[in-house]
């Protein structure tokens, strides 16, 4: 009678939050929704803005001089106004001139239906004296999937059309942030996502299709601060630490459930470094970390605890789950020889340590010298 008891709450328990993840999804549709609306309005005016005044300029109607009386005019005439100094106006600019470019209509329609491409019409219309409202289908829809601020930091940090195609489409796939989307950019994560995929088995291809584009085959982890020197337990300490970084590294859809998780296979307790759950794929995801290059045995090892979750873990509504080797180096060839024969969806991973920039180094010299320098004159006053 307690047994059946028991299994009702279970039952009640599995019901609720089945209806709780529902209502959640609800909310946040909804908060996506009104987000979605205020940046396409906010679009739709840098657009028509950066239009006009981009068009004034090139007729040689208007020159930088104009430009900053008109800053001047909104601050004066419209103080509440805020986002229009003389570098947003020009901002607006780079937007409208870049996007309305051939060039991007040509990419676009290379690798998208064309409902998102511009429309042959300009977005500015009429004479050079007059600004007419644009038909929102003139905004071209892709421009739509993220901010204002996330297109400059692409149009001012990516050089091809490719490249500004494939970073609004991350963007907006990650939800990212404007200082998050110039991380990704510095990381390159084009070229680690674009490339080629020759470290994930098989299995993985044919379980997740889409997994070349899910998941990086190298992870930038400069912010874990680690030394040239380190331990597989320091380094997953620091990542505990660096938690929302590695995972905006990993990519957004994965969630944290524990480090060190607890495997037991009959009387022997095995513990995997780090799992996490894939929303994308509706699956559990262990990390195993090494600290040297990859061996082929570290791939029995990461089968046997993906059999154990898929055992004893995972639910029955969830997906298989996927096992990554993240080591500092692994050698293309032995990892091919290595995944041919794997029967899991697994993957093998390079973590890299950005290098600080030449730039930042020879800032980061001048401050020293200067250090030096002021505290010697000291040194030598006092004596």
């Amino acid at each position: 009678m307690v047994e059946n008891n028991s299994m009702k709450q279970n039952d009640i328990a599995k019901s609720n939050e089945q209806q709780f993840k529902e209502l959640l999804y609800a909310i946040e549709n909804k908060r996506s929704e009104a987000s979605y609306a205020v940046n396409e309005k906010h679009l739709q005016m840098a657009w028509i803005v950066g239009g006009y005044v981009s068009l004034k300029l090139k007729t040689a109607e208007w020159g930088s001089k104009v430009v900053n009386e008109f800053v001047e005019y909104v601050r004066v005439n419209a103080p509440h106004l805020k986002g229009f100094s003389r570098s947003s106006i020009y901002n607006m600019i780079l937007f409208y001139d870049e996007y309305s470019s051939p060039f991007f209509s040509e990419t676009i329609s290379k690798y998208l239906p064309t409902e998102f491409v511009q429309l042959p019409v300009g977005q500015i219309e009429g004479d050079t004296n007059s600004i007419v409202q644009p038909k929102v289908e003139q905004l071209p829809e892709l421009l739509k999937l993220t901010s204002f601020t996330n297109h400059i930091s692409i149009l001012c940090n990516c050089h091809s059309w490719e490249e500004r195609l494939f970073y609004i489409l991350y963007a907006h796939r990650e939800r990212l942030k404007k200082e998050e989307v110039k991380r990704v950019i510095t990381t390159n994560v084009f070229s680690t996502i674009v490339g080629s995929k020759g470290k994930l088995s098989d299995k993985m291809l044919e379980v997740y299709p889409n997994s070349p584009i899910l998941f990086k085959d190298k992870l930038f982890v400069d912010f874990l601060g680690l030394p040239q020197k380190h331990t597989e337990t320091k380094m997953r300490k620091a990542i505990i630490q660096h938690m929302k970084e590695f995972i905006l590294e990993l990519g957004k859809d994965f969630l944290f459930v524990d480090q060190e998780y607890k495997l037991p296979v009959g009387s022997t307790e095995f513990s995997s470094d780090l799992l996490f759950f894939h929303r994308g794929i509706q699956a559990l995801v262990a990390i195993e970390l090494k600290v040297r290059p990859f061996q082929p045995k570290d791939l029995g090892q990461l089968e046997f605890y993906l059999e154990a979750l898929d055992r004893d873990v995972k639910r029955t509504n969830e997906n298989p789950s996927v096992g990554i080797i993240l080591c500092p180096q692994a050698d293309s060839t032995v990892v091919e020889y290595a995944l041919s024969r794997s029967m899991s969806p697994a993957m093998v991973a390079e973590y890299k340590r950005l290098l600080i920039p030449e730039a930042k180094m020879q800032e980061l010299l001048k401050e020293y010298c200067e250090y030096i320098k002021e505290n010697s004159s000291k040194s030598e006053q006092t004596d």
